[in-house]
């Protein structure tokens, strides 16, 4: 797994002579923010962080995605935070694509690389820094956690892509796998990160038509995505939204492995009070 490469936006600003012509779309049924709208001009800044900004790619939005934010943050060396969580509901996953951030959670520390993830619960007191010489990026993964009475809050997690082994899926002989970080039986979590991989030609075979909600950053390679009722081509650095019951399937297009980092909501019910 050391060979991993993980795409990471830079920013800037596109030349006037570019065309406006783009892959960028946005329906009922899901988003496409391809890797070329990562410009300098579309960033945020937050409280109490130094030296960073952010891409805001998935955000809580009524009759569409409701149950997550995601964020592609860059942060310069010696920039950071020491309170970079403000709401005490919500739980983290980081996910480095880009230089090395230093993580402390709860007091313990550890530095995180390239292919580093890291699960922070909710209501747990974290910084954040890079230490590191060169700029550092990584996804920043926010949900309110949902607490079930009689079930223990999950421990914070510090785990590597590059060590954490797939699992390929059913009756695929490889060509379709996932990087499971957390053991999806237990139900103490309510999201789920992962890393899915297909092998060139591989293949989801069905339209996917489900209630989870999704985030997918192509951290590698390319595809042809079954999007609703559409066919889009993504890459490397695309991020692509969906809503809950968006059908979904894709062809992976090679020469390499394509790869994506997944979010989805998991073992809760159903709220019925909206």
């Amino acid at each position: 797994m050391s060979d991993r490469s993980y795409y990471a936006p830079k920013g800037g600003l596109p030349p006037q002579t570019q065309l406006l012509t783009d892959r960028a779309m946005f329906t009922d049924a899901y988003a496409v923010i391809p890797k070329g709208t990562f410009s300098d001009i579309v960033t945020s800044f937050l409280p109490f962080w130094d030296k960073a900004r952010f891409w805001v790619i998935a955000r809580p939005l009524s009759g569409f995605a409701e149950t997550f934010s995601q964020y592609i943050s860059e942060v310069e060396p010696g920039g950071g935070s020491d309170r970079p969580e403000i709401d005490p509901a919500a739980q983290s996953v980081l996910f480095v694509v880009e230089g090395e951030i230093t993580v402390t959670v709860a007091g313990k520390t550890d530095i995180l690389q390239p292919g580093g993830y890291a699960y922070i619960p909710a209501g747990t007191e974290w910084q954040l820094w890079n230490k590191g010489a060169e700029t550092a990026r990584f996804h920043w993964i926010r949900k309110a956690y949902q607490a079930v009475p009689g079930l223990d809050a999950p421990e914070p997690l510090i785990l590597s892509d590059k060590e954490v082994a797939a699992v390929s899926m059913p009756d695929t002989n490889g060509a379709w796998s996932t990087t499971r970080f957390v053991d999806p039986a237990d139900l103490r979590h309510d999201m789920h990160v992962t890393i899915v991989t297909l092998q060139p030609g591989g293949v989801i075979p069905f339209a996917e038509t489900h209630v989870m909600e999704h985030g997918l950053y192509v951290l590698e390679g390319k595809a042809v995505y079954r999007l609703n009722q559409d066919w889009v081509e993504v890459e490397a650095g695309d991020f692509m939204w969906l809503r809950a019951f968006c059908p979904q399937a894709c062809y992976a297009g090679g020469p390499g492995p394509f790869r994506y980092l997944l979010y989805k909501d998991v073992n809760r019910h159903m709220p019925l009070n909206r």
